[in-house]
């Protein structure tokens, strides 16, 4: 499927309501278009072309992982013996039902796969890792960086 939003043209009022929205996604259109000086229905038009267009990829609620009982974050690189394509695949796939796996990024460098994982101690991520991670055939070894604090996590710049 080819990326609609590099065909998306951003213009200032876009990222006007990109900016007030990243801050609380919940504003009601009516404040987004008062401060934008615009009708409701231009703004519920303009954030419903970003959602076609790919700018904008939905909205959540964030939890916290620590309120929820989550008080380890680790980065772990993930080295993959890859004979195949299809064998790459296989191994992503058993990774990605891994629960406590929330974000998994293809890499270059020595590593094939980056994952975030979170969780609820430093006993039961040595639990996935060995059991769940570093069981899969093809995973040959993993780098593991404990998160001793988040500085800090934002959205990308408006520009």
């Amino acid at each position: 499927m080819k990326n609609q939003s590099l065909n998306f043209h951003i213009d200032s009022l876009d990222k006007k309501i990109l900016s007030i929205l990243t801050k609380d996604a919940r504003t009601p259109f009516v404040e987004v278009a008062r401060a934008c000086g615009v009708s409701g229905a231009a703004i519920h038009q303009r954030v419903q072309q970003m959602i076609s267009g790919s700018v904008i990829k939905g909205s959540q609620f964030n939890l916290s992982p620590r309120a929820m009982g989550y008080n380890t974050c680790a980065f772990i690189g993930i080295q993959l013996h890859l004979i195949t394509r299809k064998s790459h695949i296989e191994a992503y796939n058993k990774i990605m039902k891994v629960p406590e796996i929330v974000e998994c990024h293809h890499v270059s460098g020595k590593h094939s796969l980056l994952i975030k994982i979170y969780t609820k101690s430093n006993e039961q991520l040595k639990d996935i890792i060995i059991e769940k991670i570093q069981s899969i055939p093809e995973v040959i070894s993993t780098e593991t960086f404990i998160s001793l604090q988040e500085g800090f996590e934002r959205q990308v710049a408006i520009e």
